[in-house]
């Protein structure tokens, strides 16, 4: 496993780590059963992983809990524990809200910490921006909760230059949580500032909702609540055959390494410079030991500069 030194944190994370967005049976069609989700969190961990993230709106509360279970028995200074706050899920709309007030972000890391069955947080994320809370008072819960003890290092997720900027004059922040992948490269810019900045980065999507694994030929026939179909875009009808152009380039290269096409995603968003690590979803015990496999090769530059002139060519590295 290939492992990132954190600037601001000064910790080293493997640059593979765990997503459990996927364990969400309310968002997600055939998530795996609580059984076979922690076997697959502690078969990652085996082979290197060393962060596992996940957020209370994953499954209304289940995520954090089956990672809660995974995580017993194994060494838990050994495993960084990423976690969220402020996304709530709105069980009478089916939407969400959110609310990043002191004394909210307060109960919900008790709620967090009940859930994993630990007394601290290494990794703690403002999920998405709360427009109607300064983001000064939702530092000042972060730094009252790092002074405890009861969280280690300071995230945003889904922010952009402004708000960090904003939230830089009231303390550290550690690191950011964007999406990025081959199709979505909307925060490159933010990524490359962050660096400069100490500001670490976990990417989310890198594999695009399973599109960039290679087993989707064809838009898939998932339910309308599967919220691949509206988050990711492509799986959109003006999007979806121009990825799968994209994925004869892939095809080809993943033939000449005799790899999985997973395998040539992951290596290309984990050699970016401003990556620091890659959350994957933790689908299946199978594709699990794939992923890991990844990082036993890399791709040639020749190779790196061959997908990004055919995302180019695309633009599907402008949607």
């Amino acid at each position: 496993m290939r492992m990132t030194h954190f600037k601001n944190a000064d910790v080293d994370v493997s640059q593979l780590a765990a997503g459990t967005w996927g364990l969400d049976s309310l968002r997600w069609n055939g998530a795996m059963s609580e059984t076979e989700a922690i076997e697959a969190i502690r078969t990652m961990v085996q082979g290197g992983v060393n962060l596992i993230d996940t957020a209370p709106n994953y499954g209304n509360h289940s995520s954090e809990q089956i990672v809660g279970r995974a995580i017993q028995g194994l060494d838990r200074s050994k495993i960084f524990i990423s976690t969220k706050f402020g996304t709530h899920n709105d069980l009478f709309t089916g939407g969400v809200f959110r609310d990043a007030r002191f004394g909210t972000v307060m109960e919900e890391l008790a709620s967090s910490l009940r859930n994993l069955q630990t007394d601290y947080v290494d990794f703690y994320f403002l999920h998405w921006p709360d427009a109607h809370t300064p983001i000064a008072e939702t530092m000042c819960a972060l730094n009252f909760l790092k002074q405890q003890g009861r969280i280690r290092f300071i995230g945003l997720s889904n922010c952009d230059q402004a708000l960090l900027e904003e939230a830089m004059k009231y303390g550290q922040v550690d690191v950011i949580q964007p999406p990025f992948s081959m199709i979505d490269q909307r925060v490159k810019a933010l990524m490359s500032w962050c660096r400069k900045q100490g500001i670490d980065t976990m990417t989310y999507g890198s594999l695009s909702g399973g599109v960039l694994t290679g087993r989707f030929r064809e838009v898939p026939d998932w339910p309308d609540n599967d919220v691949r179909l509206s988050f990711y875009k492509e799986f959109r009808p003006d999007v979806f055959p121009r990825v799968m152009e994209l994925m004869k380039t892939l095809d080809e290269i993943a033939a000449a390494h005799n790899v999985l096409v997973s395998q040539v995603a992951i290596n290309w968003t984990t050699q970016k410079t401003d990556v620091s690590t890659a959350l994957v979803g933790v689908r299946s015990i199978r594709h699990v030991a794939e992923n890991i496999e990844t990082f036993a090769w890399e791709l040639s530059d020749i190779e790196m500069q061959k997908i990004d002139a055919k995302l180019e060519a695309l633009q599907l590295d402008q949607l």
